[in-house]
């Protein structure tokens, strides 16, 4: 099982690079102790309450980009204070990646609170995606009524015969996905508009969009 560690100091002092060494140190031990390979350690110092830190952000990247099944930490003050440490937990929930924390002397388990808060912004997130979808359920059903055909964008391509590469709407597609849309909801709400694709076609042609720089 694949682990990240992360520390974070709030000041740029020297006496806290000692505090950081620690921190690395008893996370380094945790992990051992429950078996995960640590595949990254992430170090920074910088105040809890903003979320736009450099450590953060690789933070973030990663556990979308990799297979991580933990992140080791501290305690749970050391993502983040107030909302950002809200924010935080949210996303590392959506990854479905668990937390262990040298305070817990394991897997972190969230307050009452912090899991009721975490709740209602998956519920609001999960509502604005479906008004989102069927605001553009209601577009293209209207371009259909003013006479598209969706059908229509299909073509063969020369050196492939047999096969057929659908033309999608690239930029739609790129629009969805950074609104926070997996590439199956991307895939279903294509369906919906008329589109024969797969979650694998639009994940292809999303790394095609972010491959050529466009």
């Amino acid at each position: 099982m694949k682990a990240i560690i992360y520390c974070r100091v709030s000041t740029t002092k020297e006496a806290q690079e000692t505090s950081l060494e620690r921190q690395r140190e008893e996370l380094e031990r945790l992990a051992e102790r429950y078996g995960f390979e640590v595949v990254k350690i992430i170090t920074e110092q910088a105040s809890g309450y903003e979320i736009e830190r450099d450590g953060v952000l690789e933070l973030l990247a990663a556990l979308k980009q990799e297979r991580i099944d933990a992140l080791l930490i501290q305690d749970e003050t050391r993502l983040g204070r107030g909302h950002a440490r809200i924010a935080l937990l949210h996303c590392i929930q959506k990854e479905g990646v668990k937390i262990y924390t040298i305070s817990h002397n394991g897997e972190m388990q969230l307050s009452e609170a912090d899991s009721m808060v975490l709740d209602i912004i998956s519920i609001v997130e999960e509502y604005q995606r479906k008004i989102h979808n069927l605001k553009i359920k209601r577009g293209m059903k209207k371009a259909i009524e003013r006479g598209y055909r969706p059908e229509r964008n299909l073509k063969h391509v020369g050196e492939h015969a047999g096969r057929e590469r659908i033309e999608l709407p690239v930029e739609e597609i790129v629009r969805l996905r950074h609104n926070g849309l997996t590439f199956a909801e991307i895939a279903a709400t294509l369906r919906g508009f008329g589109y024969d694709v797969s979650k694998a076609t639009v994940h292809r042609r999303y790394q095609e969009y972010v491959q050529s720089g466009t």
